[in-house]
């Protein structure tokens, strides 16, 4: 019985990063083993994510009031702030895309591929306008937005209440809003250690899955395209965010301690959602950034700041249109670029919603569907990689 004991007891010391590496190998050997019980214990992964979702609106549009309202008057300091984020959104995001388009033709994973198209494209209401996204900024209803969980309308709904909670003449009226939605998010951090208990069966029996459905062996007939994407995004992390680290004086070392844990809960799950609770938890208390900046700063991330979603999106759209034999020129990829940019915003942080872009990205440039049957196979495993990067 000693030796149970000892077990027991290393077993209640082991962290919960710890347990969430013990659930994917579990997962994987499931998955692997038993592919047809792997399939129909789906649910309880699934049930994971809506947990998950569940906390994100109260979650975001309380921390973003908060954040923006704890300025007080100083709307310049709130201004100052959106400026400089969505500046650097924008920036990083471009350079995400544009390596993607680098890569993937320097590469050329869809070579050789061999797709016989039979000329139909992927049919889609897609069709870039400027009405329809505008659309997908201002909600109809804030509770519409929360429902069908559309991260930037929220943004928005927020953005839009904290300005006005800003401009209530009333201080003791503003505080008692502020002090609320503070109280509110402090409730949701300790929910979500609640739910981050269930991680590790969650994401094992998601990883279980997904293995067993599509097995082992697609990773091998599609490596060159999973190790292109997992090699550009390694390349980005390398030659785009660390030098940013080191021009903003962020400590490496302790910046990926701390974002390590949220990093393997999107890499696992392929869901940004399961990452943001524990993100700005760890933000503000290992590395002591304020709340106020979390609060802001890493909620419009999730709409504007989707670099692995934007990079992935590049390199696939080429990829089919290499498996297909469809030519783009320099002029329609630098078209196809600008695209990505606009319709890579607000992309629901839910597993695989970056696929339903590429097939509308797909038919706005005339690029035959056939390769998307082919990338659905692996997508699942693409997923993890460029949600762990967002």
């Amino acid at each position: 019985m000693l030796p149970v004991r000892f077990a027991i007891k290393g077993l209640r010391k082991t962290n919960l990063t710890m347990w969430i590496i013990l659930g994917l190998v579990i997962g994987i050997v499931v998955g692997h083993t038993a592919p047809a019980f792997s399939v129909k214990i789906k649910p309880l992964a699934d049930v994971f994510l809506r947990m998950i979702s569940a906390l994100v609106t109260p979650l975001i549009f309380s921390t973003l009031v908060v954040g923006i309202a704890a300025h007080g008057d100083d709307l310049v300091t709130v201004g100052r702030l959106a400026i400089k984020s969505l500046i650097y959104f924008e920036i990083v995001s471009t350079l995400a895309i544009l390596l993607g388009l680098l890569m993937v033709n320097a590469v050329k994973p869809g070579k050789g591929t061999h797709i016989e198209s039979n000329n139909d494209v992927p049919t889609t209401n897609g069709t870039i306008t400027w009405d329809g996204e505008l659309f997908k900024i201002v909600p109809k209803s804030f509770f519409q937005a929360a429902a069908e969980g559309e991260i930037l309308q929220i943004v928005f709904c927020a953005l839009m209440f904290a300005v006005g909670l800003c401009q209530v003449p009333s201080q003791p009226v503003r505080q008692v809003m502020i002090s609320f939605l503070h109280s509110l998010s402090e409730t949701m951090f300790k929910v979500t250690g609640l739910v981050m208990n269930y991680a590790p069966i969650g994401i094992g029996c998601s990883i279980a899955a997904t293995v067993g459905k599509n097995g082992l062996g697609v990773l091998i007939s599609l490596g060159k395209l999973v190790g292109t994407l997992y090699g550009t995004l390694a390349i980005f992390i390398v030659i785009v965010l660390v030098p940013v680290m080191l021009i903003a004086k962020v400590p490496i070392k302790l910046f990926f301690v701390t974002v390590w844990e949220p990093f393997l809960l999107a890499f696992t799950t392929a869901s940004s959602e399961s990452a943001l609770p524990k993100a700005m938890e760890n933000l503000e208390q290992r590395m002591g950034i304020p709340k106020k900046i979390v609060g802001f700063v890493i909620p419009t991330g999730y709409s504007f700041n989707l670099d692995g979603t934007s990079l992935y999106l590049s390199l696939a759209a080429i990829f089919c249109a290499q498996a297909t034999n469809t030519h783009l020129s320099v002029a329609k990829q630098v078209v196809l670029m600008l695209s990505l940019m606009l319709t890579s915003k607000g992309v629901a942080a839910i597993p695989r919603a970056s696929f339903v872009v590429l097939s509308a990205a797909l038919g706005n440039f005339d690029i035959p569907s056939d390769a998307l049957s082919l990338i659905l196979g692996v997508d699942a495993f693409m997923d993890m990689a460029r949600t762990g990067v967002n």
